[in-house]
Order: structure tokens, then sequence, then C-alpha cells
């Protein structure tokens, strides 16, 4: 694809397609994500849709599976008994044995393997892809076990996991293949373009008049045409026909499609929405071809007048095409360059890992194997300056380990027994030994790929000016070529131009013939096109290169340059919610005759918070697993949305039920609990220390008179981050409006307000249900923002199941990494690490990469609004060193080419030094960088 209206006509053309329920395609990318409804062969048809079309495409993954799902919600005993699907690449070791003798003897081989199924076979030049399914039983049923049973029982093959190519090394591929063709095209024509240089340029304009060898090329020679002509014909056919079909092939599979029978496209559409820039190209060499292949037949027909050598463009028809190949060849190769940041965060995974078998006395066996031969449960060292080749949880040992490449955060993190580590992270300390958690194609490392890329499709809404521009562009230029055109040929004949305007006399239509062709040439919309995806493709790399994931794409990166107010949930976002922890509690007396002793009070809050994913649950499990022997059975547990739990249980002294609520303060005045003085002062001196309270009744249920008591009351810390000062103070600096929202009571809310510096009078809303955020987000959208007449755009950044909708209804949503799956399924934006410096790089590199898409539509815009005109022979008048000021075909091929890399190079700058305009997070003071 060359530009929008490629993509756009691809994009037509697969949402035409049966079964196809959306398509993306991305520029930038030269990818397309397409859903449909079928089965796996469907999309070998959906593809051939591409290819009818004159592009070559090939099938990536075809999956239906979602990138967080499953997340954190299988335990690792779990995912080692569940049945894994692979393929096995198995090859011949011996040049005798070919891939049809070795599939052959794959019929006696489930006899061998009872335990394997086997899915599928497919023979190749190298040998047999055999896909196989199988539940994992370390260590008796491996990938492992399987590979060296596969080898032992055909001794003359050797056994790999196969991995299909990914996304981008089939893009990369078919992008160098492309270039591969273009290359072959540039050696030929420019093969070509010597000689006629030489003869059509040197000899004919350089070289005097009285020189022998062009007295004999100037002389006419077969029907009244020269040698020199003539040998320019010879050449310039091969090159018109077999190197600038680059060109017309597109070209001509465009207006193909566009007409042929059952296109979508209204009929009367058709004639001013067409083309690309391939179709200009194509008109360029074209016209030049055909007209001097006119001229040089109507000469023949005619012998009795004498030719004129500048009647005809076959030399510019070689040099045209050979600065057009140029111009796209390295187009192409620049555009590749932006997709460089899914590579780089596959290159950050080892190939090999250190498996360690565990005998009756210690560690048997240490041998060096594939990663991908790693199965859930197996135990791999990680030496020092090594990276783990998979998730995992350290079982022995303890060290630092950096985690720069996966979460941006520079300062390296000390890990130890039940810490999860991960690929792309380098251990910096002692050798640590890991337990398998995930294995290759669903690590950590392996989502982020797919978000990345997900990201990088996802188009701005600022592009689609580019598209509607050039939706158009193609027939208004051609209107304009033919204006201009005729234009310079009525007033040339007519007399009205002087005649030093055109010095061959009275050829008027070859005169203005070079205006139009250079307009064909040089209006090429490419760098308009290119302006934006290539600018958020680079900055979505940036952005993953900073920890931070770009679930949203362009249109999120559009959004995020216009935030002017920032929300911060608290618990967890704006605390660090991993490990809060109870630092006080009050156990009300029980009375003699209470059902319940204290004991069994708490094993009862551990029992009804275990069900709870929120961060304050988590402190309480734990400290109630205290002294809690024997645990118990709840009969019904049932969350009460924004404000705690209210569960049932079996009271085994009176054989009635216990009825028990768990929560903050307006539970209990909802159910109608008092709090005693003495209680209630504990809770606000709590509240103004930033501490979360969590109050705890119970009740004997069908008892007369029975009404919920107070039985404990809990006071949990939560440690507040320690770069949410610097960045809520960065954040003010800009300009930006930095609220709370929390579902915490108001008095808690505002001491931590009070503490990170945001304005604990007028920005902090507190004691909101879940279901309620939402709408306080609409309200503060609904307020005026920076820009008049426009509503505030607003960010929120919340990590649990609770922020999901606000983060929704935001204008921008972003997710704390280690937040709860339904918070990052409903973001724009996920950090990885948790570390709000993010929040600030986010918005610093959106503002970056819209600048930069600004000063890309302005430059290309500049660039054909300048081009065009000159083009066109609106400069003519103007006489410099005795010649007109025009832009020859030849160089105005040059300028096209000049105005693409000039789009693409300015975007690839955004990866270069601060100095030379490129991108360069801020560093905050007091912040984890």
């Amino acid at each position: 694809m060359t530009c929008t209206s490629c993509a756009k006509s691809i994009t037509e053309a697969l949402t035409a397609a049966n079964g196809v329920t959306r398509a993306s395609v991305s520029l930038a990318a030269e990818t397309a994500t397409v859903e449909y409804k079928g089965t796996h062969a469907d999309a070998q048809r959906i593809a051939q849709v591409i290819e009818d079309m004159g592009y070559d495409a090939s099938i990536g993954d075809v999956t239906a599976a979602s990138i967080w799902a499953d997340d954190d919600h299988h335990s690792t005993a779990e995912s080692r008994h569940a049945v894994r699907t692979l393929s096995l690449d198995v090859r011949s070791t011996n040049r005798t044995v070919t891939p049809a003798q070795i599939n052959a003897q794959f019929v006696s081989l489930p006899f061998s393997l009872p335990w394997v199924t086997i899915l599928s076979r497919k023979v190749t030049n190298r040998g047999v892809v055999l896909e196989i399914s199988y539940t994992p039983e370390p260590p008796e049923v491996t990938v492992r076990s399987i590979a060296a049973r596969i080898e032992t029982i055909l001794p003359e093959v050797s056994v790999s996991v196969f991995h299909p190519p990914t996304l981008e090394e089939r893009a990369k591929r078919l992008n160098r293949r492309r270039r591969q063709r273009l290359l072959l095209r540039i050696i030929f024509t420019a093969a070509v373009a010597i000689p006629t240089f030489v003869i059509g340029i040197v000899y004919m304009s350089l070289i005097s008049m009285d020189d022998t060898t062009r007295m004999y090329l100037m002389k006419p020679w077969l029907l009244g045409i020269s040698r020199s002509q003539i040998a320019l014909w010879i050449m310039a056919t091969p090159v018109y026909i077999f190197a600038a079909d680059a060109f017309h092939r597109p070209a001509v599979r465009e207006l193909y499609t566009l007409w042929k029978r059952g296109s979508r496209v209204p009929v009367y559409e058709r004639f001013y929405r067409f083309g690309s820039m391939n179709l200009l190209m194509s008109l360029g060499t074209s016209v030049a071809y055909f007209a001097s292949l006119y001229q040089l037949i109507y000469t023949m027909a005619k012998t009795q007048t004498p030719p004129k050598d500048y009647n005809f463009y076959f030399d510019s028809v070689v040099f045209l095409t050979l600065f057009l190949l140029v111009g796209r060849f390295l187009e192409a190769y620049t555009k590749s360059r932006t997709s460089d940041a899914i590579g780089a965060l596959r290159k950050l995974r080892p190939t090999t890992a250190i498996l360690l078998t565990k005998g009756a006395y210690g560690y048997t066996r240490v041998e060096e194997v594939a990663a991908d031969l790693l199965e859930v449960g197996d135990l791999i060292r990680v030496p020092q300056g090594a990276s783990p080749p998979c998730d995992g949880v350290i079982t022995e040992g303890a060290s630092e380990f950096d985690e720069s490449s996966l979460t941006g955060e520079s300062r390296p993190i000390t890990k130890r027994a039940g810490d999860e580590v991960f690929p792309a992270t380098t251990n910096k300390g002692a050798p640590v030994t890991v337990a398998v958690t995930r294995i290759m194609g669903d690590t950590t490392l392996d989502r982020i790929v797919e978000v990345v890329r997900e990201g990088q499709s996802k188009r701005a809404p600022i592009e689609r000016a580019a598209d509607m521009l050039t939706a158009y562009f193609v027939p208004i230029i051609i209107l304009v070529a033919l204006i201009t055109w005729s234009t310079w040929f009525a007033l040339g004949q007519s007399g009205h131009l002087p005649a030093d305007y055109n010095p061959n006399e009275d050829d008027w239509a070859k005169f203005a013939l070079s205006f139009a062709i250079s307009l064909f040439v040089v209006a090429c919309p490419c760098g308009l096109a290119l302006a934006a995806p290539t600018a958020i493709f680079v900055g979505v790399g940036l952005a993953a290169k900073n920890g931070i994931l770009v679930r949203g794409g362009g249109a999120a990166f559009e959004n995020a340059r216009a935030v002017d107010a920032v929300v911060f949930d608290k618990t967890g976002t704006l605390t660090m919610g991993g490990e809060p922890t109870v630092t006080d509690s009050e156990m009300l007396p029980l009375d003699d005759s209470s059902f319940e002793s204290e004991d069994t009070l708490l094993a009862m809050i551990k029992t009804v918070e275990e069900y709870s994913s929120h961060t304050l649950a988590k402190a309480l499990v734990s400290f109630c697993s205290r002294g809690v022997d024997k645990p118990t059975i709840a009969n019904e547990v049932v969350e009460i949305s924004g404000r705690g739990l209210n569960a049932t249980f079996p009271d085994s002294k009176s054989g009635g039920t216990v009825d028990i609520i768990i929560g903050n303060e307006d539970l209990m005045k909802e159910y109608g609990t008092e709090v005693p003085s003495r209680i209630f002062n504990s809770l606000r001196d709590w509240q103004r220390q930033a501490k979360s309270v969590v109050l705890v009744a119970t009740r004997m249920r069908g008892m007369p008179g029975s009404e919920y008591q107070l039985r404990v009351a809990f006071a949990i810390s939560d440690a507040i981050r320690p770069e949410a000062v610097a960045v809520i103070r960065a954040l003010r600096s800009q300009g930006k409006e930095v609220y709370m929202l929390t579902g915490d009571n108001a008095i808690t809310a505002r001491a931590v307000a009070a503490r990170v510096g945001i304005n604990a009078d007028t920005h902090v809303i507190a004691g909101v249900r879940p279901t309620e955020k939402a709408r306080h987000i609409t309200q503060l959208r609904e307020q005026a923002g920076q820009l008049k007449g426009k509503k505030r755009c607003v960010a929120m950044i919340g990590d649990g199941i609770n922020d999901a909708p606000a983060l929704a209804s935001a204008d921008i949503g972003i997710a704390i990494g280690s937040g709860t799956d339904v918070a990052i399924a409903a973001a724009d934006f996920v950090l990885v690490g948790g570390n709000l410096a993010g929040v600030v790089t986010l918005l610093a590199l959106s503002r970056k990469v819209f600048w930069r898409i600004g000063f890309n539509f302005a430059w290309a815009a500049v660039y054909n609004l300048t081009a065009v005109p000159v083009a066109a022979g609106c400069l003519y008048w103007i006489v410099a060193n005795g010649e007109h000021v025009r832009l020859d075909p030849v160089w105005a091929s040059l300028a096209m080419a000049l105005s693409s890399l000039s789009v693409i190079t300015s975007s690839l700058l955004l990866k270069a030094p601060w100095w030379l305009g490129g991108f360069r997070a801020e560093k905050l003071d007091g912040a984890r960088a």
C-alpha cells in the first residue's frame, strides 16, 4: 500500500466480503485486522479478496482470543493440567529421507503416543509440521518428552516446536519482497537510463552540433526518424512495459475493482472518487510514452515532414520511471523502520532456558533447553545478567531485577520468593530459581506485544481529514491536468503567448502536455496520507518503551493531548494498594449470651472477605488469618456494590443463622446499626490519619428484636505511592485540574488528598458508589474546559473493577497495570509498571505526537500547494539565467518522492535525541523514574 486510497479501497473490499463484520487497515504497518463469522478456512478466501485487487497478502493469526482474558484467574496448577495445542517441526537429519517418507511413518505413531492427539499433518519442503494436543503431566508428559519419544521412534528426524511467522514478520517479508521487486526494476531501469542519458541529454543537448557522433545520431534513418529517437524508443519501451508495471498493474486492478460487476460503490460516485497514487504515476508515464509514440507514428506516416527531436518524451519516460521507482523503494524502506517497536520487544526474550529437574536428593539434572520446550510448573534457573524466558514465580533466592525494558522503571526492583518475574527483565543480582507460570505465547510480554499491535492498528479521527482529501484528490488532479493542458494549448494556438514561451515553433500541444505530465507526477498525496499514521505508529512504540501500552490507538492519543482534567481513584492508584495493613482495631465487648466468640467472628470475616477482590479485603484476610485455625463455611455471600459485603453463616450453638455485614459507615446506617460514641471518635481519628475504616456488624436471624450490632472496627492503612506528589505537582503546573474520585469516606479521602497535593475542599469526590462514578465523570466533562465552547476533556486513572465504568465513560481511561482485568479492558492506556509518572509521560508524548502530525500535515500541504502551481506553469513567466521557471516531468518525479520521504523521516525523528526533535520523558523531582 502506498496511500490512504489504497487502504480505503482494501477496507471497502474486505467489508463487502461475505461474513466480514469489521475490517481495519493500517497503512503504516501494512496490515489488516478482520473480524468475520466463519471458520479458519474462510480466512484464505478473505485474503484472496486483497490479492484480487493486486496486492500481496498472507494470513497471520486466526484467533478469537482476548488480549487480557483469563489473566490471574487460573492458578498454576490449573494451567499445568490444561490441554495444550501446539505444532512440532519434524525434519530429517538424513538427506536420503524425504518429507513424504517422514509423513508416511506417522501412520503408526499414534499407537506409540497414546497420550497425544495428532490433529493434522502438513508436509513442507523441509519436513512435516505436526499439530498435536495433549494434557501436560510433568515430568512424564511434556513437550520435551513427546519430542524425545518421536526422535526415539524415528531416529532419522529432529523435532522442535514450530512457530509460524508473526504478523510483523509476515509484513516485513512482504515489504522485503516488494523492495526486491522494486530493486530489480531499478537496476534494469538504471542500466537503460545510462545510454538514454548519453544519447538523449549529452549528445542531443550538450555536445556541439558539429560533433561527428551527434551528427550520426541526429541523421534520419528509418522513415525520417533519427537514429537517436529510434534508439530511445527501443530503450523506453521495455522500461514502460516491464519496469513501470509496478504502477500500471495496481492502477488497472483498482479501476477493475471499482467498475466490476457486484461493486458496492454507486455508479455516480465512481466518476469523482477513484484512483490512488498508482493511477497518477501510471498516467504520468503513459501520457509521456503514448504521446511520443503517436508523434513517432505520425512522423513515419508523413515522411515529407522533417521530424523534430524535441517532440518526443522517450527519454523522460525512462528518467521518470527511474525516479518514481527509487522514491517508491526508499518509501518502502523507511516505512519498514517505523514498525520496529514490536520486533524490539520480542528480541528481549531469551531463546533458551536452564531447566532444573528435581530429584530425591536435590537437583539431579541441569540442562539447557529451548525456551519453547518449557511447561507450566517447570523449574528454571535465571543467572545474573539473564532474563526469564517465561512468566514465573521465584521459589528460591532473592535478587534485583531491571524492569526498565518492560515498565520504564529505571530503578532495579527487589524480588524475593513468591514474587513474579517476567521476560524482558534482567537479573542484576544473584541467581534465582523460578517456577514457570505462563509459557511462551501467553506471557506478559506476549500480551504486551498484542496490545501494542492493536494500538498501532487503531486510527485517529484526524486521519479522516487525509482520507477525505485523498478520496477526491485523484479526480481533481486529473481534471486540473486537463484544464492545464487545454489552457496552455488554447493560449498558444490563439497567439496570446509570446514566441519565447515555446522555442519549439508552433508545437503547442506538446508544450502544454509537459505541464500536464508534471502535474500527474508531482501531485501525489502520499505525504498527506502518511502524515498521521506514521507519527502515531512511532508514538505507540515510544509509549511501549516507556512502560505505557496504547490500547486505544490513534483516537486515544488524539484525546490525550487535549486533557485538561485528571481524575484519580484513591485505593490502589494514589495509594500502593498491593499490601495494605490493618493498623488499628477495636472489638466491642461481647455479651455472655453472644452466639460467637472472637475467634469465630474473625474466621467469619476472613471467609467473607476472601470473596472480594477489593484491595482492603486483602488486608482483612491477612489480619484475620492470625490465630484462626478452624475455617468457617458461609451459606451465602452477597457483594453490595461500593459499600461492602453481606453474608450468612450457620450457628452451631443455637442451630439458627447468623447474618453478618462488613463495609463502610453508609452500609451500617442502611442496616440501622448504631455506632457507639467511643468507636465513632476513634473512627474520626483514624480517618484524619488518612486510614480507611471497615466496620463489622452481626445479628441472629429470626430472634425477636434482633438487630445488627456493631462488633468490630478496623483501620486500614495503605501507603501513598512515592511518585504521587511529584506527579500531581507536575500536572497542576501544566494547568490540569486534578481530582480524586473514591468510594471511601470524605474524611479519609480529604486526608489523602491533602498529602498528595489535591485541593481537599473542592477537588475531592468521596463516598461514591461504583455505579455513580461514571455519572460524576460525565458531570466533570460537562464543565467548561480550557477551550471555550468545548466540554472538558477528562482522563480517569484507576485500577479496580469498581473503576471500570468511570474508565469507560472518561475521554481517556488509564489503568494501572497491576489492576484487575476488567479495569484494563475498559482503559485506553495501561501503565505496565503501575508508576503514576507514566501519566505525565503519556500526556507529554501525546502532545508531541500530535504536534508532529500537525507539522507533517502542514509540511505536506505546503509542499503540494507549492509544487502543483509550479508544475502547472504558474511561474513560467519568470526567467532565470535565460530559462523559464518550470518543473520538468523528470524533476517532478523526484519532488514527489521527496514529499513522502520527508514526512516519514519527520515521524521517525520522534525517536531521535531531543536536540533533533525527538521525545524524551520528563524526569520528575521526588518520583521514581
